[in-house]
């Protein structure tokens, strides 16, 4: 089968390394600004892997040329942060053809309604299905050109839905035919609260912002980073996260029991639980504060939850204190720039059972 992935960071490149290795046909491609990891790729004829993914696998074509990348292409995954979503869509929407599958890999907040949105296609046209996972399906980073080191490959935690929500069924076989651990979400309100990028993320970053601007990221993310007084707000925020689905009647696990369900971690505590984690040893800090933990986790992530969360009053002061605080810290209004909002996705004014029917 081809394969298409767009984006070549740290889980694109793991996508595209393992999807080869399970025989299929893969294309990377990513925009021109982000020409490393593509040079490298086509220099080398394809990914090597250390960790706990091995190896070497061909990459058929990486490159720039997203009609190139696309063509015969059966199953795209984009894969990057939430603001390459809707650029990624609108670059596939002029070469869009019924039967493909697309997988927002991962979802981050509401991103496969944000892409079938993009195509300009109605969130219930079976013709074209997008998908969402509710992470990575790794802890990875590339650590040389064309090369990977895998710290950890998820165990299990890891789910998909679609949309329309009839296609997960039929996504779900496809992804478990890789990744085995897969499991299938209710819907993508399961897969987008799961995410538990905007509950570690902002809070380690903020609570270590001296130390990531004194050392350039010079520590252990999880580590160093993570002591009980940080777990505690990680905590909080984790808690407010759980309310919110309820509220939608969406279940979904808290973070040290998610963890431990993928295999990062062993304790089901949120202090020593991230910092004694198997999983996250050796992920160093990102290195200045204008970085993706806050432009993406704080700017999308938090912004979209305490939005959702208002529309369905649930209140959530840590979160709205803590993407205060982030705003103030990177010089930002996250809140004001409206990255991923409700109203953005048009369902303002929905009430759960309303949001529940829209996916």
């Amino acid at each position: 089968m081809k394969v298409a992935v767009l984006g070549s960071g740290n889980g694109g490149m793991a996508i595209a390394f393992e999807w080869s290795r399970a025989g299929h046909d893969v294309a990377l491609f990513d925009f021109a600004q982000f020409d490393a990891n593509i040079a490298a790729v086509a220099q080398k004829g394809g990914i090597t892997s250390d960790g706990e993914m091995e190896g070497f696998a061909p990459v058929a074509h990486s490159g720039h040329d997203i009609a190139t990348a696309l063509q015969g292409a059966e199953v795209v995954f984009a894969v990057g942060p939430a603001y390459s979503t809707a650029p990624f869509a609108r670059e596939c929407r002029p070469h869009v053809r019924a039967g493909q599958t697309f997988v927002v890999c991962p979802g981050s907040c509401a991103g496969a309604m944000v892409f079938k949105q993009t195509l300009g296609l109605p969130l219930d046209d079976p013709s074209v299905v997008v998908a969402e996972t509710s992470t990575l399906p790794y802890a990875v980073r590339v650590t040389g050109d064309a090369h990977l080191t895998v710290y950890n490959r998820l165990k299990g935690g890891y789910y998909v839905a679609a949309l329309p929500a009839s296609a997960t069924p039929e996504v779900f076989a496809l992804l478990q035919s890789v990744h085995a651990e897969i499991a299938q979400a209710d819907s993508i309100w399961q897969t987008t609260l799961q995410n538990s990028n905007p509950i570690i993320h902002p809070a380690v970053s903020l609570c270590n912002a001296a130390l990531i601007e004194r050392t350039g990221g010079d520590f252990l993310f999880y580590e160093e980073g993570v002591t009980q007084g940080v777990g505690r707000l990680i905590k909080a925020v984790d808690l407010e996260r759980v309310r919110i689905a309820e509220a939608l009647g969406v279940t979904v696990l808290r973070d040290p029991v998610l963890g431990i369900a993928q295999g990062y971690q062993v304790i089901d505590d949120y202090g020593i639980g991230y910092s004694q984690a198997p999983g996250f040893q050796g992920i160093r800090a990102q290195g200045q504060l204008d970085h993706r933990y806050f432009n993406e986790d704080a700017g999308y992530g938090l912004v979209f939850m305490t939005d959702l969360a208002r529309q369905v009053g649930v209140e959530t002061p840590v979160m709205d204190a803590l993407l205060t605080i982030s705003s103030v810290v990177t010089g930002r209004d996250y809140a004001a720039e409206q990255a991923r909002t409700m109203d953005g996705l048009g369902l303002a004014g929905m009430d759960a059972t309303q949001l529940r029917e829209a996916v």
